[in-house]
Formats: C-alpha cells, sequence, structure tokens
C-alpha cells in the first residue's frame, strides 16, 4: 500500500518468498473496523479503541487513525478490494468484542485480508513504479551517523531480481543465493509481528520478530515490546500454527464452554485479553475450553464463514454439530518500533508500518479488525511523507518497502535454536508471566541474542520485568494491580547489552 500511494515515486517492495503467500495480512479472517454504519461516528470508534487499549493508546493518534478509517475503506475499494456489500450498495457490516457497533467491513465473509492483499498486489503490478522482488529479504540495514544509506538485501532460489538483471541487457550476472546491497537512504519496514516466538500461534511460524531485530540493530528504539495479544480461539486441533477461528463467530452468537457445558465467560466478547485469561484459568483448573457455534451461527455457520468452514471441514469437525476446541494462541503484537505521526523511526530513513510499528493506536491491547486499518492508514501517511521534497530527477531506487512475511530469519537461525527460544517463551512470557519466570527467560535467552528470535524475545522479556503491573495483554501474577499511572516501555540495542541480568 505504501508503493501504490507513492507511486510514481520508483521504490522496490521485498518479500522473503512469494509476495501473495504466507503472509498475516492473507490470513487475516476478520476485517477492516470503520465508522461506515449509519448508527455511527469516528468518535465512538475513539473511545472504543482507547477503552480497549487500557490507557496506553496515544489519544492523537487513535482520534486520526479512527478519523481516517472511512475514506481509507474507499480508497481499498476504489483500488479494487471487493468488499461484501448488501444490494443497495452499502456495506455489510459486523459485530466484534469490544465494539459498540457494527463497523466491520469485511470481503468474502471471513477471507477480508487475501482480499486485500489480491487487489494491491494486482495494483501494484500494473504500476511501473514499483519494482517487486520475491525470495528477497533484508539482512541488515545500513546506517552512517544515525541515518539509512542502504540495506543488504539476500536472494533465495529464484528470485526476481534475477529476472530483472536478465532483463536489462547482456552482461548481468544472476546473484540467486547472494547478497546484494542497495543504496538507499529510506527503508520502510512492513515485517508484521512476533507470534511465532511462541509455541501456540495463529500467525505463519515465520512470524518472527525479523522486522523488530533489523531495526533495533540499526538503533531503533522500540516500545511496549511485552504488550502481546493472544488469540481467545486458536483451533486446538494439534496444528502448528493453529488454525484462528475469527472473533467474527462470536459476534454471530457463539459462546464459550468447557466440557460440563458450563461457561467460560459470561460475556464471549469481552476485549480479547479478558477472554484469553478467562480461558487460561480454566485451563488452569484443569478443564477443556470449547466454541460452541451449534446454535449461533448453527447451520448459517458455512456460508457466513466459508474459509473458516473449510478449515474446520479438513480437521473433521461440524461447527453445527462439534463443539470446537480452543486456546488462547499469540495473535497480534501491540508493541513495535516507535515511530511518529508521519511513521518515521528515531533512525533518520527508518520507517515501519503495520504490525512491526508502535504508533499508539492498539495501547496494551489492540481493539479487534484495527489492525488491517492501521496498515491500511498509516502506509498513505508514510507514503505522503516519503514523497515529500523528493527530487525531480531521483536516482532509480531510493526507497525500499520492506515485507518480510515469510522465508528465512536474517541469520537463517537453526530450527533446533528456534524451537528452544519458543519454548522459553512459551514458558515464561505467555498469558500471565511473574518475576521469577522473566528472569529465568533472561538467562535463558541471553545465549541466543545472536538471533533475530533471541534477541527479541530478550527484549520482550526485559520489558515484561520492567513493567510490573497488569495491563491490556501483559499480565503480571505478582503484580495483579493496575498502576495508576500508565507509562509506555522504552528499549534498543544498547539496554540489552548492557543489561547485567
Amino acid at each position: 500500500m505504501t508503493a501504490i500511494e507513492l507511486s510514481p515515486i520508483p521504490c522496490i517492495v521485498l518479500s522473503a518468498g512469494p509476495i501473495t503467500t504466507g503472509t498475516s495480512t492473507g490470513w487475516a479472517q476478520g476485517g477492516v473496523s470503520a465508522a461506515v454504519g449509519p448508527d455511527d461516528s469516528p468518535e465512538l470508534h475513539t473511545r472504543d479503541t482507547l477503552a480497549a487499549g487500557a490507557g496506553l493508546c496515544e489519544t492523537d493518534a487513535v482520534e486520526r487513525i479512527t478519523q481516517a478509517a472511512p475514506d481509507a475503506i474507499e480508497r481499498m475499494a476504489e483500488i479494487g478490494t471487493r468488499f461484501d456489500r448488501n444490494p443497495d450498495g452499502s456495506y455489510i457490516l459486523g459485530l466484534e468484542g469490544a465494539h459498540c457497533r457494527r463497523r466491520i467491513v469485511h470481503a468474502q465473509g471471513d477471507m477480508t485480508g487475501a482480499e486485500l492483499l489480491r487487489s494491491c498486489v494486482e495494483k501494484a503490478r500494473t504500476l511501473p513504479s514499483i519494482q517487486l522482488w520475491d525470495n528477497a529479504w533484508g539482512s541488515e540495514i545500513l546506517t552512517e551517523n544515525g541515518a539509512v544509506v542502504g540495506l543488504r538485501v539476500e536472494l533465495g532460489g529464484e528470485s526476481s531480481f534475477d529476472t530483472l538483471m536478465d532483463a536489462s541487457g547482456p552482461g548481468r550476472n544472476r546473484t540467486g543465493g547472494r547478497t546484494v546491497v542497495v543504496q538507499t537512504d529510506r527503508v520502510v519496514l512492513a515485517t508484521g509481528g512476533i507470534g511465532s516466538l511462541f509455541q501456540h500461534t495463529t500467525n505463519p511460524l515465520s512470524s518472527r520478530g525479523g522486522g523488530l531485530a533489523l531495526a533495533a540493530r540499526a538503533g531503533a528504539v522500540l516500545r511496549d515490546v511485552e504488550m502481546v495479544q493472544f488469540h481467545p480461539t486458536g483451533l486446538d486441533v494439534g496444528l502448528d500454527p493453529m488454525p484462528l477461528v475469527s472473533e467474527a463467530v462470536r459476534g454471530e452468537g457463539a459462546i464459550l464452554i468447557d466440557e460440563n457445558g458450563d461457561r467460560v465467560i459470561e460475556n464471549p466478547l469481552s476485549a480479547r485479553d479478558v477472554v484469553s485469561r478467562a480461558e487460561w484459568a480454566a485451563l488452569q483448573a484443569g478443564h477443556t475450553v470449547y466454541l460452541d457455534a451449534r446454535t449461533h451461527p448453527g447451520p448459517g455457520f458455512a456460508a457466513r464463514f466459508p474459509g473458516i468452514s473449510k478449515i474446520l471441514s479438513d480437521a473433521g469437525l461440524n461447527p453445527a454439530v462439534d463443539l470446537l476446541k480452543v486456546r488462547p494462541a499469540a495473535h497480534y503484537h501491540m508493541g513495535g518500533v516507535l515511530v511518529d505521526e508521519a511513521g518515521r523511526s528515531t533512525v533518520r530513513g527508518l520507517y515501519a508500518v503495520g504490525e512491526v510499528s508502535s504508533t499508539g493506536l492498539h495501547g496494551a491491547n489492540r481493539l479487534a479488525s484495527n489492525s488491517l486499518l492501521e496498515a491500511i492508514v498509516c502506509a498513505r501517511w508514510v507514503a505522503a511523507d516519503l514523497a515529500k521534497g523528493h527530487p525531480q530527477h531521483p536516482h532509480p531506487m531510493p526507497v525500499i518497502t520492506h515485507t518480510v512475511n515469510i522465508g528465512p530469519a536474517r541469520t537463517q537461525t537453526p530450527k533446533a535454536d528456534v524451537d528452544a527460544v519458543r519454548a522459553v517463551m512459551s514458558r515464561h512470557c505467555g498469558v500471565l508471566r511473574d518475576e521469577a519466570g522473566l528472569k529465568a527467560a533472561l538467562r535463558e535467552l541471553r545465549d541466543h541474542v545472536d538471533t533475530d528470535e533471541g534477541l527479541v524475545g530478550y527484549m520482550l522479556a526485559s520489558s515484561a520485568l520492567t513493567r510490573r503491573e497488569s495491563r491490556g495483554g501483559h499480565t503480571r501474577t505478582d503484580y495483579a494491580q493496575l498502576d495508576p499511572h500508565a507509562e509506555h516501555t522504552l528499549i534498543d540495542l544498547a539496554d540489552v547489552l548492557d543489561d547485567p541480568r
């Protein structure tokens, strides 16, 4: 989206694998939140976002993004996104947890993310200003005097970079599997989240914080890294990652019960952190947690949620008949690279957009369907800032838009090391945390900080140890109360290197 809005200024979009597969965006079942209904307003959307964010939202950021939401929907429709509509052309609006109105705009029922990705990629391919390099990922942001000067790019297998070079004339050598350095003074990180640092996650397995590690190694400040949202309804059928059963299913009336038929929580549409803690308590007490959709949506499940229906069918489940075993799973990262209203990080020339960023929208707990909204809205603002003062005759590759959503990590961390980090994170940094566990995590992760996964895990555990309270996606059993003075946690690479713990 940044590249599209930046056109006709040239840029490169990197993807560590095929650009249309394996991304968190493409997996997003929910929708885009926007106050487009006749009974809704951006002010109500702001109110709900601030309430869910548990005191850590930046009010100005929330107001700006919710105000921009309706126009963002229209912009996506203009690009070619096929949103679900009523016969009169108005949007079909869904309800999700902690929203006071139906304001979730969907596409193809529960396949909104895939449709957004399709429309953006197809639009990008029509624009000559955009080069799409698949099987190519950034391994190091190069800086001088605190400013971006280039990006080291790893090329795997049959990268589209090779095709580009072949087409440029004789004398070019294929460079698949090698490293190239692109000279640029601007890099945009759009790398997604960290969910697969945990053993139970709804994210692609490559969502392990690679963008955060790139930013930290370049000197950027990260904010609220400890704030992880655990989705209450990861489908517990033995798959890694766990299939997601969208919150929209509970919006249509499904409830959460245990093996005895007793409700796990009275209001299944409470904020996600509240629902996840209730489920975790039930699991710790020896119960099994189920999503009961047999009555609502019931027989209409397949028509309303075709994508989820296929997932369930593949697992041998019929939601109109069967209870669906679920558990909390790492889903979304509210923390990220600290950015301002234009997406600028603390490193000159380094931007971040989407889940890898910390804009102030989500606070301590993201409101459902605000993530795709943030990506669309903030991508447009990043592009506008990049375009300011751009020279009339730009050099060929002035901007890198970096989207490492799938594929190898920076150092291609051995699977055994990744598994070790995931075990530590799940054991000590999950839904419930305490001082002893977090200190143990720091000790166990210290030997892994030379990898992206270990570095990001260490920064998360360190930030969680610093936050001596329970707020939103961060719950300390030894500090169960909310601190009346809400403060952000900030961390950078120097904090890790100097940490004696």
